[in-house]
């Protein structure tokens, strides 16, 4: 076997076999501090696989796929069905993400278990089994295969939320496992539609639509962007997002915020668009006009808002629409906009969330009105927050801004009056998250100190410090040098814009 197929293996069966062993351990906080080695230990695995022979730039001519690294076995001989793995520049960071999230959140967890009816052996076991759906999701060149993994997340997630979220969590539990299991149906239908009239699953073979005639694309795109569209969410699928937000657990909104919503995205890109190109290029005008309308109500609803994580998981429909925006161009500046999107709305909303976690730690409130003068008794907690809302409004220099502006940029080099108009009403939509995020700055760090922000602690805990660090400095550094998303995948944009043409 292979480095990189030893990789591929590795990257999957360490938070597997982590999360037996965590649920194994008698001892609680023996268990988590097992469950936070293994999510390093994973994380060490998937910084590995970019290393090849692939080069930062360099991409070779057709098949639009070709993975760095890729594990190829039979899985079920009779359906031809296959254990198909494989990484390459466009998935990739989201892998390198996923895994440093897991290890943050499961460090996290070590210092402080969330309030509820779990133990924390129980939660950082449950993180782990969902690193492993993610990691399988972004690894899986299998339609099957890559359905299997999307369904993993499901149970373990609901599982977070109900047992370790808030008041009203098991509504919102409930709601999140409802809306997912739609859009597992839709996904197992169009899955089935392209297995059957093709007669493979692999993604490889399928990507280019050749296989497959106009009907049967036309009808597995819309099949499968309705169900990616639920799990990202893209509006108006959306309504589960701020309620599984809002009641769950810091850990759990980071890593649905942070990865579990890519899945969604990724899945469009890789799937949807890959395999049924007619599909997406029928579509895309009505992609667009969702795309907008989701960046302009996201924003609108934000502006709204009277509680601290809702206001923030409002906030990912806006976001979201500006990867849906730059997908819907089916361009490589648009794809590349999609793609360095999602990994700054990973990091900078995970940031955020954690900080929405340990404001209402201390506070015992989410309330804005409640929170105002934070930066009087609470400097640098204040500080971090400015920080990541102004990383997130698309401030030039931070992570945030290249996906908006790359996005907004692709529509009006798509052309003509429909695109343009999409362009000028996606920046007035930028414009409104910088309202919405500066509002939220004045009503919390300004004004005079609330009861409850007057009795705060200046300090931070070193274990706060040491999960926020990592993304402060992901932030600044996709905002200074984007070509760490955008140099690798460069060439697989360009193969994939290649057969949508």
């Amino acid at each position: 076997m292979s480095l990189g197929k030893f990789l591929l293996v590795a990257v999957l069966a360490l938070p597997a076999v982590g999360a037996v062993l965590v649920a194994a351990t008698p001892r609680d906080r023996a268990a988590r501090l097992v469950g936070t080695v293994v999510a390093g230990l994973t994380l060490v695995v998937a910084a590995l696989l970019v290393v090849g022979d692939h080069g930062w730039f360099g991409y070779g001519p057709a098949p639009a796929v070709q993975p760095w690294h890729q594990l190829d076995l039979t899985w079920v001989p009779g359906l031809d069905l296959r254990f198909h793995l494989g990484v390459d520049g466009i998935s990739w960071p989201l892998v390198a993400l996923t895994a440093l999230l897991t290890l943050l959140c499961c460090g996290y967890t070590v210092w402080k278990v969330p309030a509820g009816g779990g133990s924390g052996r129980a939660l950082v076991a449950l993180l782990l089994v969902v690193e492993v759906g993610i990691l399988g999701t972004f690894l899986a060149l299998d339609l099957v295969l890559f359905f299997g993994f999307f369904e993993v997340v499901l149970l373990p997630m609901y599982a977070i939320i109900a047992g370790w979220g808030g008041d009203d969590r098991r509504r919102a539990a409930r709601k999140f496992a409802l809306y997912t299991l739609f859009g597992s149906v839709l996904l197992l239908v169009g899955v089935y539609v392209v297995v059957a009239a093709a007669g493979t699953a692999d993604v490889v073979a399928l990507t280019g639509g050749a296989s497959l005639s106009r009907g049967t694309q036309l009808a597995a795109f819309t099949l499968l962007a309705l169900a990616f569209a639920v799990k990202s969410p893209l509006w108006p699928l959306h309504s589960w997002l701020p309620d599984a937000h809002t009641q769950a657990p810091t850990v759990g909104s980071v890593i649905l915020a942070g990865v579990l919503l890519k899945m969604g995205t990724y899945g469009l890109i890789r799937i949807a668009v890959g395999v049924a190109p007619e599909g997406a290029r029928w579509a895309a005008p009505v992609l667009g006009v969702l795309a907008v309308a989701a960046i302009l109500i996201g924003s609108l609803v934000c502006l709204a808002q009277d509680e601290l994580k809702r206001l923030i998981a409002y906030s990912s429909v806006g976001h979201m629409g500006f990867v849906l925006l730059g997908v819907a161009t089916l361009t490589a500046t648009g794809l590349q906009a999609a793609l360095i999107g999602n990994i700054a709305h990973g990091v900078i909303t995970g940031l955020l969330f954690f900080l929405a976690g340990a404001v209402k730690d201390r506070t015992h409130t989410g309330a804005l009105a409640d929170l105002s003068g934070l930066r009087e008794t609470a400097p640098r907690l204040a500080g971090l927050l400015g920080f990541a809302a102004v990383a997130s409004l698309g401030l030039p220099g931070l992570a945030g801004f290249w996906g908006e502006a790359f996005a907004v940029v692709a529509a009006v080099r798509r052309g003509g009056p429909l695109w343009t108009t999409l362009a000028v009403l996606a920046a007035v939509g930028g414009a409104l998250t910088a309202a919405y995020l500066l509002r939220l700055l004045r009503q919390v760090t300004h004004g005079r100190p609330s009861p409850v922000v007057g009795r705060l602690a200046p300090g931070l805990a070193g274990a706060e410090l040491t999960a926020w660090a990592p993304l402060v400095l992901l932030a600044l550094a996709v905002g200074l040098a984007p070509t760490l998303v955008l140099g690798l995948a460069s060439g697989p944009v360009e193969a994939l814009v290649g057969v949508l043409r």
